[in-house]
């Protein structure tokens, strides 16, 4: 069991993966000017000595030796919260690799259909944890028309499927859309991307293998260019990372690493483990960035010379209000945690998908908010390069001025913030995430009505109703 320093990880990466990029095929992605903001992210994950994160990001495994907390089985109601902390300092590069908490969280059931299948996540955790490795949360097919089911298809490589089974393994045939980090991790850890019928035997398939994998194609996009000022764009700067469209041309898996083959009732339940650690990573971020959105909201207003307005008070008050339902969910979810047969706490599921619900349903009327405050200057403030230009500067210095006491480049630096976060590229980016990562609003629903406790409410309104028990 080792910890990789930065540079070993990137020097990892140099292992023969196909990359396509803007049309190009990179063949090393460490030094191509597209990868060096997100690889930077993720390469910080491995700082195991930060004088800030460096504990945080490291815990003492059961067997002996160090790994990366990402890794931790949540045991206690400490290791819950210790783990959602880690979550608020870590880069989405190596967030994805909860996906192996989802799959240590089904294990058991997985264990009573085919116990193979079992022993094989344990071994793909232990050796992903020992060795210091990312994998990327592989679940969502093309589909093709929604209306059909995987085996309906004009084309039936629109759902992964196995092509072909041998002694040795199986062959898999399709695509995976939207895989965040795919390029920038290790492993590429499938999952099916909804429960399936028998007759879907074939596309009821879920496995690890590396990314260098003969076969794997990764096409790349981003929501940010590679290079971006960041006084003008002060997120997509620092926080791009890529998206992947992640195809499989007929790709050996062998048994070993197979977690899933054709046993349609084990499909679901792989696929539902995602969803929560998923849509748990989800309410962290929403958590943090709806009190960002709290903060800019007070420091434009104040700026403006507004900080008695009742409209902008009552704005604030609803961004107060959306930032302190997300925080009290996530705790109430941590405080009243649930756990598997093997002893893995995990968040209360009806409390996360309440919470997730919440944030994605109210996000784009949130932003809203913050964009009556700042008024059209969210979009049309100069750029720091007309600030800098003397003979425009003065004018920009001029004219942006508010009150005394408030900084000029202070204030476009909040205004460009507001720009990026929520009107730009990171923010076009992230009006979609809200509503799509962790599954859309239906998925939340879903997970609500089956976990909420109806017998009881109905017994309660009974009671209400005069209705004697029957």
């Amino acid at each position: 069991m080792a910890l990789k320093t930065p540079q070993q990880y990137l020097d990892s990466l140099r292992d023969g993966r196909v990359i396509y990029w803007e049309g190009e095929r990179i063949d090393d992605i460490t030094t191509h000017p597209l990868f060096q903001v997100p690889l930077s992210l993720v390469a910080a994950d491995y700082e195991y000595h930060d004088e800030h994160y460096g504990d945080l990001r490291r815990y003492n495994a059961e067997d002996g030796g160090q790994a990366h907390r990402i890794y931790q089985i949540p045991r206690t109601a400490e290791d819950l919260a210790t783990r959602i902390e880690m979550m608020r300092h870590t880069s989405i590069g190596t967030l994805v690799t909860g996906v192996f908490m989802a799959l240590m969280s089904v294990r058991e059931e997985v264990a009573r259909v085919n116990p193979m299948y079992a022993e094989n996540i344990e071994r793909l955790y232990r050796h992903c944890r020992d060795n210091d490795l990312r994998g990327a949360e592989v679940i969502t097919d093309p589909k093709g028309d929604r209306k059909r089911r995987a085996h309906e298809q004009d084309d039936p490589d629109l759902y992964l499927r196995i092509v072909e089974r041998r002694a040795d393994g199986i062959v898999v045939r399709g695509a995976k859309l939207h895989i965040t980090a795919a390029s920038l991790v290790h492993e590429l850890v499938v999952m099916p991307t909804k429960g399936m019928r028998q007759e879907e035997a074939d596309y009821a398939v879920s496995f690890s293998i590396p990314v260098n994998t003969p076969g794997v194609k990764i096409i790349n996009r981003s929501f940010a260019p590679a290079e971006l000022n960041s006084f003008d764009y002060p997120a997509s700067a620092h926080h791009s990372c890529p998206e992947g469209f992640v195809v499989f041309d007929d790709v050996f898996v062998p048994w070993d690493r197979v977690f899933l083959a054709g046993e349609a009732q084990l499909a679901s339940t792989l696929a539902r483990s995602l969803g929560l650690w998923e849509r748990t990573g989800g309410v962290v971020e929403a958590v943090r960035m709806s009190e960002l959105f709290v903060g800019l909201a007070q420091l434009v207003t104040e700026m403006q010379g507004k900080d008695s307005d009742p409209v902008a008070q009552n704005s604030i008050a609803e961004l107060i209000t959306y930032a302190e339902m997300l925080r009290m969910s996530l705790d109430y979810a941590c405080r009243h945690f649930e756990s598997t047969d093997s002893g893995m706490v995990f968040p209360d599921t009806l409390a996360i998908n309440a919470a997730k619900y919440y944030y994605a349903a109210n996000y784009h009327q949130t932003v809203r908010y913050l964009h009556d405050l700042g008024g059209g200057l969210v979009l049309t403030l100069p750029l720091e390069a007309d600030l800098r230009n003397p003979e425009s500067g003065q004018y920009i210095r001029k004219y942006l001025h508010t009150k005394k006491g408030v900084d000029i480049e202070a204030r476009m630096r909040v205004y460009n913030l507001i720009r990026d976060l929520t009107a730009d590229a990171y923010g076009g980016w992230q009006f979609v995430v809200a509503l799509q990562a962790g599954g859309g609003l239906p998925a939340q629903r879903t997970m609500m009505n089956r976990t909420y406790d109806m017998a009881r409410a109905k017994r309660l309104a009974l009671a209400a109703a005069g209705v004697a028990p029957g």
